[in-house]
């Protein structure tokens, strides 16, 4: 008899994407994504292809750079700051993303919805709305929806999921 309780492949692929989120340095908000092969992919269906998370680019120090949420310019964290789903598209290297699936923590912003449609993502799974009703949400949302892109609202069956490093 098969194991119990086991997760479902959405669950997998979110857990995935909060896991990814778990290495932003962010103090405030830390999004994670996880890129996954559709049905008919070449690289087989339910393959993980790439994951990402909010954090400064390659070679811009965490250190050096501002975390702060308030204030102008450049004294905030948003004109340096790449996006989860941004840095799965990019950590593709190149990989064909066309008919793909994208499991994000939060809603994507509207920067964002433009990257995935451009790469041909097929479908966003989102955990929170909280930026619902924002300009920057509603600008995504219709560009996504008009783009053919799916937008599913991921429901979970569990509560939560529990990694345990002691596995003696």
């Amino acid at each position: 008899m098969k194991r119990q309780g086991y997760i479902n492949w959405d669950e997998y692929f979110m857990g995935v994407a909060l896991l990814a989120a778990q290495r932003s340095k962010d103090p405030n908000t830390q999004v994670g994504a996880c890129i996954v092969s559709g049905e008919n992919s070449c690289y087989g269906s339910n393959v993980i292809i790439s994951t990402g998370y909010n954090g400064f680019p390659i070679g811009c120090s965490d250190d050096e750079y501002p975390w702060e949420r308030e204030g102008s310019g450049n004294e905030t964290k948003y004109p340096f700051v790449v996006h989860a789903e941004l840095n799965a598209i990019l950590n593709a290297h190149g990989k064909s993303l066309l008919g793909t699936k994208i499991y994000v923590a939060l809603f994507p912003c509207n920067e964002c919805a433009k990257a995935i449609i451009q790469a041909g993502i097929k479908e966003v799974i989102y955990l929170s709305d909280k930026y619902h009703d924002s300009d920057g949400s509603k600008a995504s949302r219709r560009m996504l929806t008009s783009a053919g892109v799916k937008l599913t609202k991921f429901v979970p069956s569990t509560e939560k999921i529990v990694l345990d490093f002691n596995i003696e």
